[in-house]
């Protein structure tokens, strides 16, 4: 059972040494100095959730600064231990009363709608309910276990499914739920999980308490394990897609982010579920946590799969006990040191994920990776690594190399024995860095992901010093290249014909099983490139390519070449454009498929909506100035200079932008952002199925017509920190017309969220 506390406490505390809880960084400023610093802000109000110890309660409550001008500090634990400790600091208890049966049961009807099932009667499930104890959790995946049995026929299932798991749950915790009686409601909904849910569900023990887990980490992992294969006609990838979200529908994980293509990006799993399956997998010995926030017992048998949590000195010596010769799948968080003289006994390992580890070098990486020949997955992300081994070619099973994040610019020649690679994720945005394309990557002919790189065409002074071939235009071959490679897949192009430079970029075309594409930069590109990349991107849509992003780097590319192309992507679902685009591209309307489209404008009009209104499918559309990967000093001017150029275009008549009521039938998310938004209606009818108002601005003119967006849930306002004081008002404008709009329909929608960015003083 999880009770809820709060402890207040408005007087001073004595000094103490403060330590680290397990699983928390151990670098922090000493208690006094922390202490002062608060005490210098004056009255603070504090929240700190989940606290599992009194240890750990009384560490932070040494941290805490005095006050006694009305402070406070609200502590929520399940455990009574910690809440009297709390209290002990002249503070008090609060015991959160379980849920009634009414309330129970209207959180039975919402979790039962969310899964697509909505009764047309009233619900006998007083039985299950009462077994549940009032405990959200206890109902919520109990629910998500009945919601799994149904199909949307509910009147001919749901009383015998009732019925069935309420006899079921009496069997196993008898009259009165403990918390221990919560666990045993975990434990029946694993077990009634087919075995390869199970699988992917303990899976997940693998990451710490609290851990925002990215779903295509998950699920490349998945795969990479061999936990998911092609099944009934779809990739794995689907299949993964839908395992994760029967878990998700079944309540064991909850999605905490979605894409803006309605996709879930990242979960998070509850902390007592995740106590459960961290103590299944131990005793299983599927994976085995070190440094974790529970104390496992030490593995008598040899270990497969190893999530190092923390790599300090007890960690590092627990390692080097350990049988490791027969590990699948290591994942280290945050420090690679406990690792630094045991990662030579990993002989046999599929999965090695280091996602975070700053610690690690090119040289532990080429002393020791590149002999993992087995290795199927390879996560390097928000490392500190600059460059990748040249052997990485010996890696012959590698199917995901991710390198985003880091200092990678280029890969190895060796890279072309790659030839299972499928994910290839690069590029730092932060840092404008992308990898560069070369002719190695191209001959990975199975890659299915290609993110983050960077195409360079021929310099200016080649041009300039020697005549070059002309390239027909959007005209391509669909043979493969010979084996010798002479031919280049252009008709009546040889390799010899071609600059060195642009030869990754003809080459390109021979992924045909790219489905996503995703360009950083484009450099030292001339007229013949631009054509040349048409023709490539032309030929990968007549293929597979689904995903197409390019930031065309202040080159003419998409203005002059992609948005006249006589043959464009149709079958994209997903289409990102930045640039210095005045118009949206001729076939626009062409996209039949499109679910998301980002478009950084110069020029926004009334009209630009009304031809983007009619793509049926469209989801998301998000608006951007245009700000391109420049290394320059100058960069920060340039992209300045395109915002103000986006704020002072004509947008419609006086400078207005109406919606109308045509079109966008199935859009949820519009996203707007710029230096200055003009001013912004919505008529009777636009947009019936807007859930999500993005904006994002220094200066703003007006939006009106919130009450016509019937739909509209969320309006979130993002402003400069150079915001005149008349934006501000505008601000508390559209706050008081939505509360308007809450009392006149009765309903907490829309809400507004404010936030504000940072804007450099440079740019004005």
């Amino acid at each position: 059972m999880r009770a809820e506390c709060e402890a207040e406490r408005a007087e001073g505390v004595r000094d103490g040494e403060r330590k680290p809880k397990i699983g928390e960084r151990r670098e922090a400023p000493c208690p006094s100095e922390r202490r002062a610093e608060a005490d210098a802000a004056g009255v603070y109000h504090i929240l700190i959730d989940d606290i599992w110890s009194v240890s750990a309660w009384e560490n932070i409550r040494d941290s805490l600064p005095s006050s006694n001008k009305g402070s406070c500090v609200v502590v929520t634990t399940r455990f009574i231990s910690v809440a009297e400790a709390c209290r002990r600091q002249q503070g008090h208890v609060h015991k959160l009363k379980q849920l009634d049966l009414a309330s129970s049961y209207s959180l039975f009807l919402q979790i039962i709608s969310a899964n697509d099932l909505c009764p047309v009667r009233p619900i006998n499930a007083g039985a299950i309910l009462k077994k549940c104890g009032g405990l959200p959790l206890a109902i919520v995946v109990v629910t998500g276990l009945v919601a799994s049995k149904l199909n949307p026929k509910i009147d001919l299932t749901l009383d015998h499914h009732l019925v069935e798991v309420a006899m079921a749950l009496s069997a196993e915790l008898g009259n009165n739920l403990t918390t221990q009686g919560v666990a045993q409601i975990i434990n029946h909904c694993y077990k009634n999980l087919p075995p390869d849910l199970k699988t992917c569900l303990l899976y997940l023990s693998t990451f710490p308490k609290g851990r925002s887990i990215s779903r295509k980490r998950l699920i490349r992992r998945w795969i990479s394990e061999g936990f998911i294969t092609e099944r009934h006609g779809k990739t794995a990838e689907e299949v993964a897609e839908d395992s994760l979200n029967e878990l998700i529908g079944r309540n064991l994980i909850r999605p905490i982010n979605n894409s803006s293509n309605g996709k879930v990006k990242s979960c998070q799993i509850h902390d007592m579920v995740l106590e459960y399956i961290v103590s299944k997998s131990s005793e299983e010995n599927f994976i085995t946590v070190i440094g974790g926030h529970w104390q496992m017992p030490f593995p008598s048998y040899k270990v497969r799969r190893l999530s190092v949590h923390r790599s300090d000195q007890e960690e590092k010596e627990m390692v080097e006990k350990m049988k490791l010769s027969h590990i699948r799948s290591l994942t280290v968080l945050e420090s690679f040191k406990a690792l630094h003289s045991t990662v030579l006994k990993f002989k046999i390992l599929q999965v090695l994920d280091l996602e975070g580890c700053k610690d690690l070098s090119s040289n532990q990486l080429k002393k020791k990776i590149c002999n993992m020949r087995q290795l199927k997955y390879l996560g390097l992300r928000c490392t500190n690594i600059q460059k990748i081994p040249k052997k990485i070619g010996r890696l012959e099973y590698l199917e995901v190399l991710d390198i985003r994040d880091t200092d990678v610019t280029k890969l190895p020649a060796s890279v072309e024995r790659l030839h299972r690679m499928t994910h290839l994720l690069a590029g730092n945005k932060t840092k404008h860095i992308a990898l560069r394309l070369t002719e190695g990557i191209t001959k990975m002919t199975s890659v299915q992901t290609l993110y983050g790189i960077e195409i360079y065409g021929r310099s200016t002074s080649e041009t300039a010093g020697k005549q070059t071939p002309a390239t027909p235009k959007a005209k391509t071959s669909t043979t493969s290249n010979t084996e010798n490679g002479e031919n280049t897949g252009l008709q009546g192009t040889t390799k010899e014909d071609l600059p060195k430079q642009v030869r990754p970029l003809v080459a390109l075309e021979k992924l045909t099983k790219l489905k996503k594409l995703a360009i950083f930069r484009l450099e030292s590109f001339q007229l013949e490139d631009n054509e040349l990349l048409l023709s490539v991107i032309e030929h990968l849509s007549s293929c597979s390519l689904k995903f197409l992003s390019i930031n065309n780097n202040f080159t003419c590319f998409l203005e002059n070449s992609l948005s006249s192309s006589q043959a464009p992507p149709e079958h994209l679902y997903t289409l990102d454009l930045f640039g210095n685009l005045s118009k949206v591209p001729d076939w626009i309307d062409r996209l039949h498929n499109l679910e998301k489209l980002t478009l950084s404008l110069t020029l926004l009009t009334t009209d630009t909506l009304l031809i983007l209104g009619g793509l049926p499918e469209l989801f998301s559309l998000i608006f951007v100035p245009f700000a391109a990967n420049n290394k320059d000093s100058d960069a920060l001017e340039t992209v300045s200079d395109a915002m103000k150029t986006f704020s002072k275009s004509s947008l419609g008549p006086a400078g207005e932008i109406f919606v109308l009521d045509e079109g966008f039938k199935k859009l949820k998310l519009l996203r707007l952002a710029a230096l200055a938004l003009p001013s912004l209606s919505f008529l009777e009818g636009a947009m019936p199925a807007l859930q999500r108002l993005e904006l994002r601005f220094r200066m703003v003119e007006c939006v009106h017509g919130l009450e016509n967006l019937e739909s509209l849930k969320q309006v979130c306002l993002t402003i400069s920190s150079q915001a005149p004081e008349d934006a501000k008002e505008k601000i508390s404008h559209i706050k008081r017309l939505a509360s308007m709009i809450q009392m006149a329909n009765n309903s907490p929608n829309p809400s507004v969220v404010i936030d504000e960015y940072n804007e450099l003083s440079k740019e004005l």
